[in-house]
């Protein structure tokens, strides 16, 4: 077993502050001391309600192919959802083609793991902690919440994890990797060449019982092949005996404006995240 060293923050230089009088943000917290990554893929960013204390916590994960992409992308995100009344922890993970399957994976977990252990200090609840990502990150979120494996072998029991919001993810690796590898070479980088490593990167194998409470969130204006993987994992995860899978087609949206209306000061994300939270 790997065992990780998770720092606290008497060991880096934090940044924190009030963005308005609802909101306060630390960043740059190195959520894995012993790494030598580069870029600082392993800080995360937290976005809190000011004053408020015992809150349930998001960790969240951005998009980006696993190709590219920053917690910076989460801040709206995390602006929003904090002014609900919610926390939530935007992520850095390693990318490819600098490295392949697992490591994203791996570090969406160490992340995980350092906000259940220190997430109190920040006012953070940590019985009350949910996943989310959006597209690639929201792949990684349905891995960690239905590959029990990967939370169990950072030390970290499944029954932490209270929920998983996806946001448009793609989820059948077995299937989207044959054609974005047809597309473009470099996607050889994520998850390999051979069909058997997809499908082992796929959500495909823990499609199984007691792997409840998930939220997938869609575009109407998705890509038919998206919207069809998000409806056949809900429909799956039904068949398989758990009842608290839902969907929701958010309308007039597509994939990249599901989070870009944000900036528009349309909540409709925001709402059905906090609704999906808060109705625990």
């Amino acid at each position: 077993m790997n065992l990780k060293i998770y720092t606290t923050s008497l060991l880096i230089i934090l940044s924190t502050f009030l963005v308005n009088a609802q909101v306060k943000v630390t960043e740059d917290i190195d959520y894995i001391a012993d790494s030598f990554y580069s870029d600082n893929k392993d800080f995360l960013d937290i976005y809190m309600p000011e004053d408020k204390s015992d809150v349930p916590v998001i960790v969240y994960f951005h998009g980006g192919a696993l190709l590219m992409g920053d917690k910076s992308w989460g801040k709206d995100i995390g602006l929003k959802v904090a002014e609900s009344g919610i926390g939530l922890v935007s992520v850095n993970y390693r990318l490819s083609p600098d490295f392949q399957h697992p490591a994203h994976l791996d570090d969406a977990a160490d992340a995980t793991a350092w906000v259940i252990n220190n997430i109190e200090r920040y006012g953070g609840n940590p019985q009350k902690i949910y996943i989310a990502g959006y597209s690639a990150g929201a792949y990684l979120a349905a891995l960690l919440a239905i590959d029990f494996s990967v939370l169990q072998a950072h030390d970290i029991e499944q029954s932490k994890i209270k929920g998983t919001i996806l946001i448009s993810p793609f989820l059948y690796v077995e299937e989207t990797a044959k054609v974005r590898i047809e597309k473009d070479s470099i996607y050889k980088t994520i998850w390999g060449n051979e069909p058997q490593n997809w499908i082992e990167a796929s959500v495909t194998p823990h499609i199984l019982p007691n792997r409840d409470n998930i939220l997938l969130i869609y575009a109407d204006g998705d890509e038919a092949w998206r919207k069809e993987q998000n409806e056949r994992f809900a429909a799956a995860m039904i068949a398989a005996g758990n009842l608290r899978v839902f969907t929701e087609e958010v309308p007039n949206r597509n994939h990249l404006s599901l989070l870009t209306a944000i900036l528009k000061n349309d909540d409709s994300i925001i709402n059905l995240m906090s609704d999906f939270v808060m109705k625990e």
